[in-house]
């Protein structure tokens, strides 16, 4: 449509609807035809690449976003979006430079800690104190603690580590710091810093790095043997389930299932328990039938629970959540359901990660389907 003239608010409205609604294939239809000349608005290329990467088109998104990059290297928002699918492609090198934009939004602006430090670059510091501080969910706590011992080793400082009251107790237990601390506490003085999730910047990891000695995490012994009497009588295997993230993550609705979708999972001789959190435990309680559950939910406390679970039970099956990092961060045994474009950190095409050697991933084939995923760990489980 080039040289045409259109009303680029009224088809920026429409198309953005569209993408929020999920209509991904009506958004790029609206779009691409006045980008076929291969020039066209900024804003309409950014719609196009919000439109085709949920399809799986990221090839074709990568170059779109490195284009709107070299064109406007301050739109802070497309750098992120650009650091993402880097990272899905394995492009850690320029994945982790862009990934440090993630503070830089509109959303993101007010959470960002304000260090008064420089931030640590990598090199080595000597006799100098490294504050590192946890920032981001729990799962990405559980994935990026491991760096902590090689920031240690490769600084030479005395490092500090600050990190959220949750995952505390499984820190103690970790290496590769000098001092604990709860996130919040007035930390000792130190010369720098370095956010758990910039680690990677810092160090340039690379996939070949990964994934370092496993297990990085234990869990507590007298937790174990807490957990071991509760579930001894119960018939095994025993696999753990979750079937649902935390509801307000942005991705939830493209990453979560029903109890009832799990339906196919019921194996003969597989005892099931439900280690499911938040809104969605209730489900447990009204199984779908012939899928029989027992609910544990009630009775976990907190990750020191989790981890002593998933150290008794043969296997986790979950989706993208805390508890698969935390699975792979104790050497424990985890399936876990991908949707068709998953985050970045779980690459493209592959069955395993080099993040965890003890997970397999179970991928969608077409976007929002999860029967076949399903059907293939059902398949699995009765091998199991």
């Amino acid at each position: 449509m080039s040289g045409v003239a259109f009303d680029i608010n009224a088809i920026d409205s429409q198309a953005r609807r569209m993408i929020q609604s999920g209509q991904f294939e009506q958004a790029e239809a609206l779009v691409r035809p006045y980008l076929a000349s291969g020039r066209g608005p900024l804003a309409l290329w950014k719609l196009l690449a919000a439109a085709i990467r949920p399809q799986g088109c990221i090839a074709e998104t990568r170059a779109i976003q490195q284009m709107l990059v070299e064109q406007v290297p301050g739109d802070f928002a497309t750098r992120f979006d650009l650091s993402e699918t880097l990272l899905l492609l394995g492009e850690f090198e320029r994945g982790w430079r862009e990934y440090r934009h993630r503070y830089s939004l509109a959303h993101t602006t007010q959470i960002e800690r304000k260090v008064q430090r420089p931030r640590w670059n990598g090199e080595p510091i000597p006799g100098k104190t490294l504050l590192i501080h946890d920032e981001q969910g729990y799962g990405d706590t559980f994935q990026f603690m491991r760096m902590v011992r090689w920031a240690k080793a490769k600084s030479g400082a005395r490092v500090v580590l600050e990190i959220n009251a949750d995952t505390l107790p499984l820190a103690r237990r970790m290496e590769g710091y000098d001092d604990l601390l709860e996130r919040g506490s007035l930390p000792p003085a130190f010369d720098v810093h370095c956010e758990m999730m910039s680690l990677p910047m810092a160090m340039g990891l690379t996939l070949a790095d990964l994934p370092g000695s496993t297990p990085y995490l234990t869990a507590d012994p007298q937790r174990i043997a807490k957990w071991r009497q509760r579930l001894a009588d119960l018939p095994r295997p025993l696999v753990a389930l979750v079937w649902a993230g935390r509801p307000t993550h942005v991705n939830d609705a493209n990453r979560s299932l029903h109890l009832d979708q799990l339906a196919p999972l019921a194996v003969p001789g597989v005892t099931f328990v439900s280690i499911q959190k938040g809104p969605a435990e209730a489900q447990a309680m009204s199984p779908p039938a012939g899928l029989p559950v027992i609910p544990l939910s009630s009775e976990i406390q907190d990750f020191e629970d989790t981890a002593a679970i998933l150290s008794v039970v043969d296997l986790l099956v979950s989706v993208d959540s805390s508890p698969v990092h935390l699975a792979g961060a104790l050497g424990r045994p985890a399936w876990v359901m991908l949707p068709m474009v998953p985050d970045w950190r779980w690459l493209l095409e592959r069955s395993d990660t080099p993040w965890y050697p003890t997970l397999r991933l179970f991928r969608q084939k077409s976007r929002g389907n999860w029967c076949d995923v399903v059907d293939a760990m059902a398949s699995e489980l009765a091998r199991f």
